[in-house]
């Protein structure tokens, strides 16, 4: 069994990593190559590009990353082309992946998109792609593949393969242990994300709302996990935003540091789905540059940003976007979690329900709905 795979940025590598663990379990002689990081390669993928490459943020990058993007498209095309892989899973990433699958499909090979793009937030005419490009979807949420299924496209509830990596109870005080915290510290987690643009628009914001807390309460600790890579853009930023708060860096470790949180500020996205199955309080912010905030706000059909405000269907958490996102604001909001022992016990029981509903071993049926395609069976 051969198959073709592409992931875009370090969320879509830990899917990659997730579900090749699924696959390697039903075929053990399975052989993959595409486009992915290390989670991907740590379970025996050949990665011919790192998924690094395909990092953009914003029209503006990718408008200047465009040429090189579409040769590197094309390449892995034309070899995927001439070794006729069993299928081809593309692993989010949409606007890569929607012009080679299409080009795949055309040249007679079964294509797989794993994460239905979020059509129900918005640029909902994505689904026109999504019919030409893909002979199937694996969907991360319940309610996707009825609205996939009424434009008529195949597609199948997998549930979230964070769910199932994710336990139920998180490991508060091993997660304490390992990164050298104490029972009692309070403790929140700054969790700006993964891409360069948003250490540059995202984390001086959360680095200076720790330094208000601190204020307000100097036993605070805090924990900043960071990409690899990415500490030599962060380490300027805590000189510059921290004003005395003592922020301990961590080389990747986002589960610990959210295992072992009271808090966390958190930008939107997977990370935030995350903090939500760790059962964590939350506040959940996000800036773009100012024209790439004009194109989104417009195109918006929801009044929530978060994964876990969207899948409550209401602001069981704050969310500071843009304009709103100040430290002062972030401060505000995540002090008042520190403050509230009810209210987070009230949270944690809705995020326990959540976790419970996206937990389908995602690896298994996924694996399944792509031995159906291939007809593997």
């Amino acid at each position: 069994m051969q198959l073709g795979l592409v992931a875009g940025e370090a969320s879509g590598d830990l899917l990659g990593g997730l579900l090749l663990q699924g696959l390697t379990a039903r075929w053990p002689s399975l052989q993959t190559a595409g486009i992915g990081g290390p989670k991907m390669v740590a379970q025996g993928f050949d990665a011919w590009w790192l998924h690094e490459r395909l990092s953009v943020f914003g029209y503006v990058d990718a408008l200047k990353r465009l040429p090189e993007l579409l040769r590197i498209r094309r390449q892995l095309g034309d070899r995927l082309l001439r070794e006729r892989p069993a299928a081809f899973i593309g692993i989010d990433a949409p606007d890569f992946n929607f012009g080679l699958e299409t080009r795949l499909r055309q040249g007679g090979l079964k294509t797989i998109h794993f994460v239905c793009p979020s059509i129900w937030a918005w640029r909902g005419e994505r689904v026109q792609k999504i019919r030409s490009a893909a002979d199937h979807v694996l969907c991360l949420f319940p309610f996707e593949p009825a609205l996939l299924q009424r434009h008529g496209i195949p597609a199948t509830f997998v549930g979230h393969p964070l769910a199932d990596a994710i336990p139920l109870v998180p490991p508060r005080a091993a997660a304490r242990t390992r990164l050298g915290l104490d029972e009692g510290d309070a403790v929140v987690a700054l969790l700006p994300g993964s891409r360069r643009s948003e250490i540059t628009h995202i984390a001086p914001r959360l680095i200076a709302a720790a330094g208000l807390m601190r204020r307000a309460r100097p036993g605070l600790r805090f924990v900043m996990p960071v990409v690899p890579g990415l500490r030599p853009l962060v380490e300027p930023l805590l000189a510059q935003h921290a004003d005395g708060a003592a922020i301990t860096l961590l080389h990747g470790q986002s589960h610990e540091a959210l295992a072992a949180c009271d808090v966390t500020l958190v930008a939107s996205g997977t990370a935030a789905l995350e903090a939500a199955l760790f059962k964590r309080p939350m506040v959940i912010t996000y800036h773009l540059a100012w024209l790439n905030w004009q194109r989104m706000k417009r195109l918006a059909y929801q009044p929530w940003f978060g994964l876990p405000n969207i899948l409550c269907g209401e602001f069981v958490v704050p969310e500071l976007i843009q304009d709103a996102a100040t430290p002062e604001a972030l401060a505000r909001e995540g002090l008042a979690w520190l403050d509230d022992a009810p209210r987070c016990a009230a949270l944690e029981r809705r995020f326990d329900a959540l976790h419970h509903g996206l937990r389908q071993n995602t690896a298994q049926k996924a694996t399944d709905a792509i031995a159906q395609v291939v007809g593997a069976v």
